[in-house]
């Protein structure tokens, strides 16, 4: 379990996040949701350790991980995938993989992760993970990367920016199946309704605060009524 106490982060004299109390219990899909600049990508940051927070605490199973760097958190089971996923030139896609997996894998195993998200292996087994891919494709490849890696907390920011109505299909079946494995907690930070709707629970920030967080049958309906007027709940086949 994930627990974030008392959390609070402000830049340049305005407060980004206003003492932030949750828990991710085990087990369980959480979706994040709210309008652009309430503070969701910021607490993704807090959490992965890429910000540190000015006041209050995160711990991961009884474990306080407040001031450990995000290659500490990384190996007590914590994984994240970025809003705009990070670039190795000189890494190919192949090397990227394996590295994740801590172990060799042959092409056939390469290909199946790949296949999940939508890219096919023989195109981009080689290919290095610099800019010449599109940031469609790094987001794609990251997630094969973290469905591999298994992590007991997995932090998805945004996963669907940049990626195309069949990949994101694919990407939430990659979520559904996440889902079903036991040893995984998964945290999305999205607005899509079809995401929304594989939580387990949703929780709605406001202003740098939680507004709300429940059962996503108590939240959701609200969310989809809401929506009609501030536009931050959106359908998968919105999406470009």
């Amino acid at each position: 379990m994930l627990e974030l106490k008392n959390i609070c982060f402000s830049r340049d004299g305005k407060d980004i996040l206003k003492d932030i109390n949750l828990k991710f219990s085990d087990n369980k899909v959480f979706v994040i949701t709210g309008a652009n600049g309430s503070g969701k990508s910021t607490l993704a940051k807090i959490i992965m350790g890429i910000e540190k927070p000015d006041k209050g605490n995160i711990i991961f199973n009884g474990t306080d991980i407040t001031n450990l760097p995000i290659n500490e958190r990384s190996k007590l089971g914590i994984g994240f995938a970025f809003q705009q996923p990070v670039k190795f030139k000189g890494i190919t896609v192949g090397d990227i993989l394996n590295i994740t997996a801590g172990k060799k894998l042959n092409r056939s195993q390469i290909c199946e992760y790949l296949s999940d998200v939508g890219l096919c292996a023989k195109d981009y087994i080689d290919r290095e993970l610099d800019s010449n891919l599109s940031g469609g494709e790094l987001k794609r490849i990251e997630i094969a990367m973290l469905a591999l890696k298994n992590s007991e907390f997995t932090l998805f920011d945004e996963p669907e920016a940049g990626i195309d109505l069949w990949s994101f299909n694919s990407l939430i079946n990659i979520f559904e199946r996440m889902k079903n494995d036991t040893k995984n907690t998964i945290v999305i930070i999205s607005h899509q309704e079809r995401i929304l709707d594989i939580a387990d629970e949703i929780i709605v920030f406001e202003n740098g605060s939680v507004k709300e967080m429940g059962k996503k049958s108590k939240i959701l309906p609200t969310l989809l009524i809401s929506s009609k007027s501030t536009r931050y709940v959106k359908e998968g086949k919105d999406n470009e």
